[in-house]
This record gives structure tokens, sequence and C-alpha cells, in this order.
């Protein structure tokens, strides 16, 4: 006899289960023996523990397992018997005074997947940056790269940027010191604005020796909530002020960055690609980021309250880790998943309708794209050959590169629809964009 599903809602459904009490017996029964054969007591030699005592031990446990094996059996035959796609984990729940003592029932309610429908793509429009690496790209690279090299020579004239300081300073509010306002030997290297900017201003011009006082508002927003809004007079000293000295771009400083040729020109050309790398890589997620605003804004989809509920409880466990790396422990590493709902939404509508454009226009990944995406990233190893093995050894650790071939067929799928606006953009500003 067919089993009768019940619309509660658009997406809720909702159908009884019947397993007979008989079937749950003989099955407990058979796992008990097996366990039996084995199962080690005291006072006994394996395999010859009464049954009995096997049954008393582990009965309950077993029968709850083959029940939950049983419901599960029930529940897929059903959905797949009528084609249904289940969105997220079912409820089940026992029917309560059954007239039937011969079977157990259940009610199964769950959420199906809706349906997703989309407008027009012609009329969506997308701006794609188009980039040239030029030179002065390559020399700004290089840059950071000599002053992840620098290093540093006492100054007796003024601090100004670049310079690195060592401070002692000591701040105070209405006479009170505070938590986190006074500190001895401190680094700071000026115009990296790590500091706030009174703090950097009372800094510069600062000879060896000197001291300074000045006030500080903390903005309203500071992450120190004591102190947020408040102003503090603080005192400054300049134990020592030594000037960066960049090292020059020559043989050994080309050989340190994995050169062996120490050939100028040929980091330079690693530099280049690097870039142009980055920039295939930025220039992706700046249109990505307008292909996925303009899919949510014109599909129409019904998102699934159990799908949400899942993926904010995954972000907020994810949340929790993170704090407890941190140090954090008890309720201070506790996260509310009402708090990433509005984020789950978005994440959860954006996984159904990519998923619905890659089942219904056949964008699914394919190897070939999977290992093109691996050998362009592993480009930028010294042994690129091993991390590709290494990827290919675990095809779970593939995964990352499968999500962002799938994204890739999606957006050029959108591109080869939509309106696509070439904008001429230097390099910097594309960085800026991305940031």
């Amino acid at each position: 006899m067919s089993t009768v599903i019940e619309q509660i809602s658009t997406l809720e459904r909702r159908f009884t289960m019947a397993i007979p009490v008989e079937r749950v017996n003989s099955e407990t029964e058979s796992r008990l023996k097996k366990i039996a054969r084995t199962v080690k007591m005291q006072g006994f030699r394996p395999g010859k523990v009464p049954m009995k005592m096997v049954s008393s031990t582990y009965g309950p446990q077993v029968r709850s397992e083959v029940l939950g094996d049983e419901i599960n059996r029930s529940f897929g035959e059903v959905v797949d018997a009528n084609q249904i796609r289940v969105a997220g984990t079912p409820r089940v729940e026992p029917l309560p005074n059954p007239a039937d003592q011969t079977k157990f029932e259940f009610v199964a309610t769950f959420e199906v997947f809706p349906e997703v429908s989309f407008g027009d793509l012609s009329a969506m429009s997308v701006e794609r940056p188009v980039v040239e690496i030029n030179d002065a790209d390559i020399d700004r690279t290089i840059d950071t790269l000599r002053k992840q090299r620098v290093t540093y020579t006492p100054k007796d004239s003024a601090s100004e940027d670049g310079d690195r300081l060592i401070v002692d300073f000591k701040g105070v509010i209405d006479g009170q010191e505070f938590q986190g306002g006074s500190a001895n030997d401190f680094t700071m290297v000026l115009g990296e604005r790590r500091m706030l900017p009174e703090f950097e201003t009372a800094a510069h011009g600062l000879k060896k020796g000197e001291s300074r006082s000045f006030d500080l508002t903390f903005p309203a927003d500071y992450f120190g909530k004591d102190v947020a809004g408040k102003t503090a007079t603080f005192s400054l000293t300049a134990k020592d002020v030594a000037a960066a000295v960049l090292p020059e771009v020559n043989t050994d400083f080309v050989k340190a960055f994995g050169v062996p040729s120490g050939d100028v020109a040929e980091l330079r050309k690693e530099v280049k690609s690097n870039l142009e790398l980055e920039r295939k890589r930025r220039v992706f997620q700046a249109v990505r980021e307008q292909v996925f605003k303009s899919l949510r804004a014109q599909a129409n989809v019904e998102i699934p309250r159990s799908l949400i509920a899942e993926e904010a409880q995954r972000m907020a466990q994810n949340a929790s880790q993170e704090l407890q790396s941190r140090g954090a422990k008890g309720e201070a590493a506790q996260v509310s998943p009402s708090t990433f709902e509005p984020a789950a939404t978005e994440r959860v509508a954006m996984g159904l309708i990519v998923g619905e454009l890659v089942r219904s226009k056949s964008l699914q990944a394919t190897p070939d794209q999977v290992k093109a995406l691996l050998a362009e990233q592993a480009q930028s190893y010294e042994k690129p050959e091993q991390v590709v093995a290494w990827y290919y050894q675990d095809p779970k650790r593939l995964s990352e590169f499968e999500a962002i071939a799938l994204e890739q067929n999606v957006v050029d799928f959108v591109l080869k629809n939509a309106k696509v606006n070439d904008k001429p953009t230097s390099f910097s500003e594309l960085i800026g964009q991305a940031a």
C-alpha cells in the first residue's frame, strides 16, 4: 500500500511510517547473538557469556540502533518511491498511543527542496575589469619584497615615516592609569598606522631620549569598552630611533627570493607571472560578486527553514571553535546560531540558486578543470609537482578546487547571456576594489 504524503505548506511534508515490532525484535536478537560470540565479561571466557547477560547489558542499546536503522530505511524507501528531494534533516516522532501494538508508528515531518526560477539573464549587466600589468606594478611589488627584508640603523635626527621607534608610554584617564594604557620598550614603525592617529602624530619628530605629552580620545566604537569615547593623557618617551634601510635589488637579493641565477630580469619575470595570477583571481572575484548578487536579486526561491537552521548552527560552531582557539572559555566561547541566521539565509539561498543552475544547465566541474586549476595554483610553490601529488593523494582535498571550477562555470554561463561592460582598470585599483 502506498504511503499518503500530506502537504503542510509549500515546502513542508508529512507522512506516517509503520515498522513491525516483530522485525525489530528479530533483528535485535540476531545482532545480540553476533555480539555474544566475541563479547568479554569478567568471569567468562569470550563467547561463553550467557545470552541473558548479553541481552541485559547490550539489549537496550542494540534495540535502539535497530529501530533507528529501520526508521531510516523506511523513510528512504518512501522518499525514493515518490522521488522526493528532502531538504535538511527530517523530524521523526513516535505516534502517541498507537492502536496497533504489533507495530511501531512514527510521523516524519520534513521539507523538500524548492523550485528555483530565474528572470531574463540577458537583462543582467556586469562590469568586468580589464587590467594590464606594467613595469610600475612590478616595481611596487619588488619594493614590497624589499620592505620584507628591511633592516634599521640608529639615527640622531627626528623620527619620520618609515622609522622604527622603541618607546615607553603611559596613559591616564582622570588621573588614573588604565589597563593596556602603559608599556615599556614598545616597538612601532611610523607610517604603518597600527596605532591611533593621535599616537602616530605625537611620535613623529621625536629624537632619541626626547619625551612628549599629548591627549588622545578613543573612538566611541573602540574595542576596549572601558575606555571607548574617553580622553586619555599620554606621556611618550623615545628610547631609540632607527631609520629603515632597504636592501639593494642585486644578485644576493634575487637569490634570497628563490631565483638561483640571481638574475634581476628573471625575478621580474616571476613577479609578473605571480601578478597575472593575482589579476585573474581578483577579476574573477569582482565579476563573481556582481553575478551572484544579480542572481540573488532576480531569482525566485523559497528557502527551507531547516537548511537555514543547519547552516546557522554550523556557522555558530565554527565561530565558537575560533573563539576557543583564541583562549575563550565557557560562555565567552559560545555563540548563538540566531546571530548567524541572516548570513545563513543568504548562504543557503545562493547554494540553492547555484545548485539549480548547475543541475539544469549541466555546469558540473570536470576533472580536467580541477586539474588545471590545481596546476595553476601550484605554480606559486617551489616544487609544484609535489603540491599536485599531495592533493591527489586524497580526493577530499580537491573539493576546494571543485567548488572554484563549479563557480567559474556558473559565472561563465551568466556572462555569455548577460550584458558585459569591460572597464579599463589599473592593477592598484583592482587590488583596492577587492580588498
